[in-house]
């Protein structure tokens, strides 16, 4: 796994996803990709350990890459399925970011995010 880990954050260099600490807790975490639900730092890990692992098409096919899937997702609280589903609708949302209200792609230099937001992780909490 290459989900890099600080005090306030989790980042990976295979997936835009990121976990980062509740502003203002000591146990508190959430996933960018489901952050409706407060997660212990053990439950944010396997979480990026699950979107990594869900990110490559190939690993998925080995049946002990998907035990460790399912593993994950438990850790997490959710279904594999459901974590397959909510990381596929982030991915198409960043998609669609790229595009005018035509649907026709932004022109270069007029992107609405960031190119390097991929990897930078700014909790809500730092300035």
């Amino acid at each position: 796994m290459t989900v890099h880990t600080t005090p306030f954050t989790m980042i990976s260099d295979k997936t835009p996803e990121w976990a980062f600490r509740e502003p203002g807790s000591v146990a508190g975490w959430r996933l960018s990709w489901l952050p409706e639900h407060t997660l212990t730092e053990v439950q944010a890990r396997a979480g990026m350990e699950l979107d990594e692992l869900l990110s490559d098409p190939a690993a998925t096919q080995d049946s002990r890459t998907q035990s460790v899937i399912e593993t994950c997702a438990e850790v997490v609280g959710i279904r594999w399925e459901q974590a397959v589903v909510l990381l596929a609708k982030r991915i198409a949302a960043r998609l669609n970011q790229g595009r005018s209200a035509q649907g026709d792609p932004v022109p270069r230099g007029q992107a609405r995010s960031h190119p390097l937001r991929k990897h930078v992780v700014e909790p809500p909490f730092v300035h």
